[in-house]
């Protein structure tokens, strides 16, 4: 006799596992340190370009060239930072991404539709935003993917900064949903951003890629081996005419993300515990420094208003960014026959797809290539992502602001430890033993007290024995 299937409705943004809460948690702490350094980076990089005075040193410095001209790679120091630093970032991501499918939310297929329904609505209503927008207004279409990415470190510097205590559900959905919508960005770059391909280059990376899966299948250790590798991998992909960042996603993807018996780690968890305070403490500010560096005068930002291209852009982060993503998790949640959790209401997860709008990385490298050789519509391109990144912000900082209090009660929920275990307590409700400790603990406080007590009452009965005890004024008990 079968059994019968659960009656429970599936709870989506429900409680993680507490191993994935500890990876998220440790994941978000180095992204939000680096998203304040990106901010940084992001600001100065505005100061310096606008800045009378240093405003042609930025250009200078930011098309200063350097690198073997006989290997193809006598490139800008914007260019280095756009093709060489960002190889690194997507190294990353594609470690997450490869965590993800094996042992995070993405490697349950129920699990995984939301984040993955949500991130292709949060970058298909965008573009479609963009279109538009730019074939109403008689603009080009070159810049459709602009609006489709998502800055998971700026997104996170905006809650550290507005200090809301977003619980960890959303936390964790707003990382996947930006590991996912890296997946898609790099697609979108190696596919419609590519120029016109060598395949003497393209066949060497294939063959130094499949030299650096064969070396981590054969378990070879050391970083002399495998960093050599990689720039020699990464030179021929950009050589080739793919955009340099896809072999650093490769590179990730090939990396084993499971634990075998023995492990407390797996290599990739390792190695992205090692590269990921790089790529977000140094990596994306850098990038961003040599980026940002727009004029960002009255006259200019007025500009974004009445270029088609540009208008499309900052519809395309702050309006399609936030339906997309909406839409796409309230689609998953009503043909899934899944319910929201119970803990939060759909208003939250409107302010975390506006979050979602913050498009400044891989927006800028998108904008880029797509407007390459036209400087005039690629610094606009730039102004109206980060214009776009800014009224984004505002508008979920003002929404998440409104749920702080609800937020707060939730995270101090998850957070509380009366047992002290360094085990937060929701996660040990149904052990026996969580409620023991706790009456051992209850038990050890009722008998100080008790003791307390005892004393007390001990003093106050010698006190009323001594004449006159009760004090000068005698207006105490007798």
């Amino acid at each position: 006799m079968t059994a019968p299937r659960s009656t429970t409705p599936r709870k989506v943004l429900g409680r993680l596992s507490l191993p994935e809460r500890t990876y998220v948690a440790d994941a978000l702490r180095t992204e939000t340190v680096g998203g304040v350094l990106l901010l940084a980076a992001a600001v100065a990089a505005l100061l310096w370009a606008n800045i009378p005075a240093l405003g042609d040193s930025y250009g200078s410095v930011a098309h200063f060239h350097l690198g073997p001209a006989s290997l193809g790679l006598d490139l800008s120091l914007a260019h280095w930072a756009a093709d060489g630093l960002l190889a690194i970032f997507f190294f990353v991501a594609g470690i997450e991404l490869k965590r993800e499918l094996v042992a995070g939310d993405l490697r349950d297929p129920k699990a995984a539709a939301l984040p993955v329904v949500a991130a292709l609505c949060g970058m298909a209503v965008p573009a479609l935003v963009y279109t538009v927008t730019s074939v109403t207004g008689g603009g080009s279409l070159a810049g459709w993917a602009v609006p489709t990415a998502t800055d998971i470190a700026f997104a996170l510097a905006v809650l550290a900064v507005i200090g809301t205590s977003l619980p960890s559900a959303l936390r964790a959905f707003l990382l996947t949903l930006a590991v996912v919508d890296d997946l898609f960005a790099i697609l979108i770059i190696a596919v419609f951003f590519t120029a016109d391909l060598n395949f003497a280059a393209l066949g060497g990376a294939v063959v130094g890629l499949a030299v650096f899966w064969l070396l981590l299948r054969k378990g070879v250790r050391g970083w002399y081996v495998y960093v050599p590798l990689a720039l020699v991998i990464w030179a021929l992909m950009y050589n080739s005419g793919v955009h340099a960042t896809v072999a650093g996603v490769a590179m990730g993807l090939m990396l084993r993300c499971h634990r075998e018996e023995g492990e407390t780690h797996s290599p990739g968890e390792h190695i992205e515990h090692l590269v990921r305070p790089l790529s977000a403490g140094l990596v994306v500010p850098l990038f961003a420094l040599f980026s940002a560096g727009v004029s960002v005068s009255g006259g200019a930002l007025a500009d974004v208003f009445r270029s088609p291209e540009t208008l499309g852009v900052v519809l395309g982060l702050v309006v399609g960014k936030a339906l997309g993503i909406f839409g796409g998790t309230w689609l998953t949640a009503r043909f899934t026959r899944a319910s929201l959790s119970d803990d939060l209401a759909w208003a939250d997860v409107f302010a975390v797809a506006s979050l979602a709008g913050i498009g400044f990385t891989v927006s800028l490298l998108i904008g880029e290539l797509a407007f390459a050789g036209d400087e005039t519509m690629t610094n606009e391109v730039k102004a109206a992502v980060l214009l776009g990144s800014l009224i984004a912000a505002t508008l979920a900082t003002v929404l998440l602001k409104l749920r702080n209090a609800k937020y707060r009660r939730l995270w101090e929920d998850e957070e509380r430890d009366e047992d002290l275990d360094g085990i937060p307590d929701v996660y040990e409700e149904h052990d026996p033993a969580y409620h023991l400790r706790l009456a051992a603990r209850y038990e050890a406080k009722a008998a100080e007290h008790r003791r307390i007590a005892q004393e007390k009452a001990a003093a106050r009965h010698e006190l009323a024995e001594v004449p006159g005890g009760a004090g000068e004024d005698h207006d105490g008990p007798a």
